[in-house]
């Protein structure tokens, strides 16, 4: 039998990134493209379409060959129905049917789940939490994302909306976050609200990646900015910790590039906050499989659902 080949995408609040792997999940090719240059829905589902079947040419491919199109989304999705609830970060979406709509334009059978569940897929089966029967798996970008696994398997909730971690208040009275709630945990430790801090405390435009190198190598006003947002997050996760008692937090995402200045305080902060008994098994762990780890999800979902 012919080798059939998967088609992910993983569309994020930042980037737009398309990928070819083979039945193993090895990435064979791949193209990024910048989510902000298109300007309404219209335009960004025409780029998904134009990126398939660019990916599709470029490989010499039809239908016959792929087994299926992989989509991570970066919000609130109804899996049964194949239909975007709203993006918190992509402004123009809401209740669109996208699996009918990319269904119709490719011609091929596409899979769709909240990006953070496909990454927490993806690490379960291949990555930092191989083996693990419960874990929470973060990431860390223009938003943040959660997604659950117990007991093996992928926790949607009722309404399949289930894992959004980045939607848990930490106080009463903090800023307002995109999803119409306020004081989230993503209001404070989003890359745009921690690059907004940097300006303010550099007075300076300063990038995610500057402000790590920084804090790596000692600097006391950039360690501070990390420092702050892993006691943030080691907070929310010391309550989701008690309230699920996991084998393992995973965490990936573009903010977890800051490493061991972020990594040990939020560890410190769960020892501190979460309960002696769930805070003693859990291990916070580093993302294994990076940038690639919404590709491979959803890579994984559509083989497992095709």
């Amino acid at each position: 039998m012919a080798t059939r080949f998967i088609i992910s995408i993983d569309l994020g609040g930042t980037n737009l990134k398309i990928a070819l792997l083979d039945p193993r999940y090895r990435i064979l090719s791949r193209e990024t493209l910048h989510t902000r240059k298109f300007s309404n829905k219209n335009t960004l589902i025409a780029a998904i379409v134009y990126a398939v079947n660019k990916v599709k040419k470029e490989n010499r491919l039809n239908k016959n060959n792929i087994l299926g199109v992989g989509l991570g989304l970066p919000g609130s999705i109804d899996i049964k129905r194949g239909s975007v609830h709203f993006f918190p970060n992509i402004p123009g979406w809401k209740d669109v049917k996208l699996r009918g709509i990319l269904e119709r334009k490719l011609g091929l059978p596409v899979f769709m789940d909240n990006d953070a569940n496909l990454m927490g897929l993806a690490e379960c089966t291949l990555g930092a939490a191989k083996g693990a029967r419960n874990a929470v798996c973060i990431t860390l970008g223009t938003g943040v994302g959660g997604g659950i696994i117990l007991e093996g398997k992928l926790y949607r909730g009722s309404s399949y909306a289930a894992g959004e971690i980045g939607h848990i208040p930490l106080n009463e009275y903090g800023p307002k976050c995109n999803c119409g709630g306020r004081a989230c945990i993503e209001a404070y430790i989003g890359n745009k609200r921690i690059t907004q801090e940097a300006k303010r405390v550099f007075k300076r435009n300063i990038s995610l990646e500057e402000l790590s190198r920084l804090a790596n190598s000692g600097h006391s006003k950039a360690r501070a900015i990390w420092i702050k947002a892993g006691r943030r997050l080691g907070m929310v996760l010391a309550g989701v910790i008690n309230l699920l008692n996991p084998d393992c937090v995973v965490i990936g995402g573009g903010i977890a590039n800051a490493g061991k200045v972020l990594f040990d305080k939020i560890r410190s902060t769960v020892a501190e906050q979460a309960m002696p008994v769930q805070a003693k098994h859990v291990r916070i762990l580093r993302a294994r499989l990076g940038n690639d780890a919404g590709l491979i999800g959803a890579a994984i979902l559509a083989a497992e659902k095709a």
